[in-house]
């Protein structure tokens, strides 16, 4: 399908998603034919997602990117997703070359150093896997909600990724946090226990703090930085991202 027809085709499905519940807004993506698949960082809102495909078994692939810095709460809340729901969640991983590049020129932990140095080392250890955990597929299920973040507030249910060519879908769009909750709540959905000592989002060890009384739910990653529509190059056209000396990597 060319780029105009999926732009029209986002666009209808759109406005059918805004009708649905959860369920049936992943059930409609499943059913659009081609590999679905749906990325995970194991945040709550994801773990939410989880739970509905686990349940409804909906033929959507389940990937992370693991980084190499993640949590070791969260590398354990991996295995025990898949023992709960009885899925496999494919894990994928920086390449050694390109990280060892980036330790070269940067340092290891260069990314505090400045926005340039940042965005290369999301590129080498999230950009660049997730386009492996996208290969050949027509449809990106994200957990991308718009009360997130002021650069998330205008977050359709299904919108065109061009830079992919392939259908972005964020069924929890219009979700707050609050309904997350009672959900997690009812259905004993199992959380990163970073979550409740004031971790909202959850990315990166080093890059990943607890929130202050109130601070945006997005505030605790890359904190040091003063961009407040901070992001990491997953969800912002590659050319929306600052010019980097690494973009070999």
């Amino acid at each position: 399908m060319n780029m105009i027809n999926l732009s029209t085709e986002a666009q209808s499905l759109n406005e059918q998603m805004a009708n649905l519940d959860l369920a049936g807004r992943l059930g409609l993506a499943a059913s659009l034919g081609g590999r679905v698949v749906f990325t995970t960082s194991l945040g709550i809102e994801d773990q939410v997602i989880t739970h509905v495909i686990g349940q409804n078994r909906f033929d959507i692939d389940v990937s992370t990117l693991e980084t190499g810095r993640l949590f070791p709460e969260t590398l354990q809340l991996i295995g025990d997703t898949e023992s709960r729901y009885g899925i496999q969640i494919q894990r994928f991983y920086p390449e050694k070359a390109d990280v060892d590049a980036y330790a070269a020129q940067y340092g290891l932990n260069g990314f505090y150093d400045s926005v340039e140095a940042r965005h290369a080392c999301c590129g080498v250890r999230k950009v660049k896997p997730l386009a492996r955990a996208l290969a050949g597929a027509s449809v990106w299920i994200t957990g991308l909600r718009r009360g997130q973040s002021g650069n998330r507030a205008d977050t359709p249910f299904v919108e065109f990724d061009a830079e992919r060519n392939l259908l972005k879908v964020n069924p929890l769009a219009d979700w707050d946090i609050d309904r997350i909750n009672r959900l997690v709540q009812d259905e004993v959905i199992p959380l990163n226990p970073l979550h409740a000592r004031g971790y909202p989002s959850i990315g990166c060890e080093p890059c990943t703090r607890a929130i202050k009384p109130g601070e945006s739910e997005r505030a605790g990653r890359w904190w040091w930085e003063n961009d407040e529509k901070r992001e990491c190059g997953l969800h912002v056209p590659e050319a929306a991202l600052p010019s980097l000396e690494s973009s070999e990597l």
